[in-house]
């Protein structure tokens, strides 16, 4: 895989995603949100990565948008119904950019190191699971540029942090720091260094990777539907879904490896096509 805005590694059944231009402070040009979902879809379609993580590299995990997706006029315009409709299209195309993530059969892990800016917040609440430097923190930057944050922030942020807090930094456009964010559940662990932190995120991803990948694919999506549903019909999803992904093979591989303390063996997911890009 060849991109501009990143690196991509695959070890075992783990992949690693690198924002790769720190001499930008890894700031999301127009390519950035083309190439995110295309190697998303990419790594998905293969059925044979069980985990993800996204890392970054340089002082700041990312700076945001970058003012060249900003210079197209045409997209950002909303003077008549037409340019309206075109702004439309542009913020489905971007929001659905971290959308692939978030729909990606694997778990999604963000490791943050520094500022976690505009953007890059958007990115961070589309992730399972999220760890971060001891002084990183996190920037819903766009209140302070006179805009609403409107690419993922406000619709998974309010399900990940109390809406008190959210709306402090909603309004404010502080600085929410990694410590505090840890200790209110929207970050999962702190490391002293961003080689610490990389490494202990993949650590993560490889334990996650361990398991049947056909159980941890169903408990992502399930976790999501209860999260955007009620208990009663989380219920109900929950009953369909079981019976279609129970596997007795699977249980059998891994109390057999519980007791034996080797590895269990278990079956990828089926592979399939990747959506076509443009």
């Amino acid at each position: 895989m060849n991109h501009d805005c990143f690196e991509v590694s695959i070890e075992g059944k783990v992949a690693h995603i690198r924002l790769s231009r720190p001499e930008r402070l890894n700031a999301m040009t127009l390519a950035f949100w083309s190439e995110l979902p295309a190697i998303a879809r990419e790594l998905d379609a293969r059925g044979d990565v069980r985990a993800t993580v996204i890392s970054s590299t340089g002082k700041h995990f990312t700076a945001g948008m970058d003012l060249s997706v900003f210079q197209n006029s045409e997209s950002l315009g909303t003077d008549t119904v037409a340019a309206r409709e075109k702004f439309r299209e542009k913020l489905i195309e971007l929001q659905q950019s971290f959308g692939a993530l978030a729909e990606a059969r694997f778990p999604v892990i963000a490791a943050i190191q520094g500022g976690c800016i505009g953007g890059g917040v958007d990115l961070a609440t589309a992730c399972c699971l999220r760890y971060a430097t001891r002084e990183a923190y996190f920037v819903i930057q766009e209140i302070n540029i006179g805009m609403m944050a409107d690419v993922g922030t406000f619709n998974r942020m309010p399900k990940q942090l109390p809406e008190a807090v959210v709306r402090e930094l909603g309004y404010t456009g502080d600085r929410l720091g990694a410590e505090r964010a840890e200790r209110l559940g929207f970050v999962n662990g702190l490391f002293d260094t961003h080689e610490a932190l990389v490494e202990g995120a993949l650590a993560v991803a490889r334990k996650i990777a361990s398991k049947a990948p056909v159980a941890v694919a169903a408990t992502k999506e399930m976790i999501s539907y209860t999260r955007d549903h009620g208990v009663g019909a989380s219920f109900e999803y929950l009953n369909a879904l079981q019976p279609g992904i129970f596997s007795v093979g699977d249980i059998r591989s891994a109390v057999g490896a519980g007791k034996s303390g080797k590895p269990a063996e278990f079956a990828d997911l089926p592979s399939k096509s990747a959506p076509k890009t443009a």
